[in-house]
């Protein structure tokens, strides 16, 4: 494999929650016009694999690559179906819907796909106030949570955070979410799109029939799992001179890094992951690597391959920068969040991490 930073293009979602805060507030170009609920970045769900825009892979998609070159590209040993992360951008400028999605067990035996859908959100952007609901309070049957949902009276059955920019909430396959409005993120999950919903309408704000939406109401309780609370967490963070990294969330799928850089930053050689980057602030980042240079505007996206050795990371002025991959938990996360000082207990707030 020719490994390079790739570049992808992205599958846009018209659902009903979204406006254009995407453009607006990630400076993200060449949108269509309308509502922009979702860009999906980085994608090998089905028809929504991205085709390869740059380089020698031009013209090819992320499934084909990934089915050539599972070690190169995605990591030595690494085999599956897809590649393993699914990486978007959501605009919630109107709330979600209430739903869930199935952990992998649920995915395998109801669903026949290979796995669910645990995810996370990185705030980007939350207006003063916005909030999440996720889990569910205890006590409550399933007659209760029924008629709750019926009545769409979600604080009632469902904790409430409030959210600022900066946060991450991770949440496992199985937990009822929503958030919303205001608020603009970044999210990192499992290739998946499977889902259950307990409102009223479907994505697009169309109106259920009364049996459609009561159906919909059982498969989603039939698929709720209530062992997980998640709540809002600032991450833990690494000083590096000028430079700063905080790990915001982690599980056995993935983990999610903030990256604030105002002097190079280097990605070493990892030949066992491949590196999801996202440019979220305002100036460019040039990324230099032993086959040449590449570079990331804003709102850009790309993986690094598992083979393309150390890669320096260059801002223009500062920049800010998420990174996503598989992570091995103890040598990635526990190891060195450990050695800067941060508590067993800490570390466990980031997701599921066995410490």
């Amino acid at each position: 494999m020719e490994s390079y930073p790739i570049k992808l293009t992205y599958h846009v979602r018209e659902y009903s929650f979204g406006e254009r805060l995407i453009p607006e507030k990630l400076g993200k170009e060449n949108l269509p016009d309308g509502v922009v609920a979702e860009t999906w970045e980085i994608s090998d769900y089905r028809d929504t694999t991205g085709t390869v825009t740059n380089g020698p892979y031009a013209g090819r998609t992320l499934h084909d690559l990934a089915g050539e070159f599972p070690d190169e590209l995605v990591g030595q040993g690494w085999r599956g179906p897809h590649f393993p992360i699914l990486f978007k951008f959501l605009d919630a400028s109107h709330m979600l819907p209430v739903h869930l999605h199935p952990d992998d067990e649920t995915a395998r035996t109801k669903h026949g796909e290979p796995h669910g859908k645990s995810e996370a959100w990185h705030i980007l952007w939350a207006e003063p106030g916005a909030s999440i609901l996720a889990g569910i309070k205890e006590g409550f049957s399933r007659d209760d949570l029924f008629d709750a949902f019926k009545r769409q009276d979600y604080d009632a059955v469902m904790p409430r955070y409030g959210i600022r920019t900066g946060d991450t909430v991770y949440v496992p396959g199985g937990i009822l979410h929503t958030f919303g409005p205001g608020t603009l993120i970044c999210e990192v999950q499992q290739t998946s799109d499977l889902g259950q919903f307990v409102m009223p309408e479907d994505l697009y704000g169309n109106r259920l029939d009364e049996d459609q939406w009561n159906a919909n109401i059982e498969a989603t309780l039939d698929e709720l799992k209530t062992d997980f609370m998640p709540r809002p967490n600032p991450g833990l963070a690494l000083e590096d001179g000028t430079n700063r990294r905080v790990f915001c969330c982690a599980g056995p799928h993935f983990a999610l890094e903030r990256w604030t850089l105002r002097e190079a930053h280097s990605a070493p050689s990892r030949p066992d992951r491949s590196l999801i980057l996202s440019n979220v602030g305002e100036g460019s980042v040039q990324l230099r690597y032993g086959g040449g240079v590449g570079s990331l505007g804003r709102a850009e996206s790309c993986i690094l391959p598992a083979a393309i050795g150390e890669v320096g990371v260059v801002p223009d002025g500062e920049a800010s920068v998420v990174v996503c991959y598989v992570p091995d938990l103890e040598k990635d996360v526990v190891g060195p969040l450990r050695e800067a000082g941060h508590s067993d207990g800490e570390i466990r707030g980031l997701g599921e991490v066995e410490v």
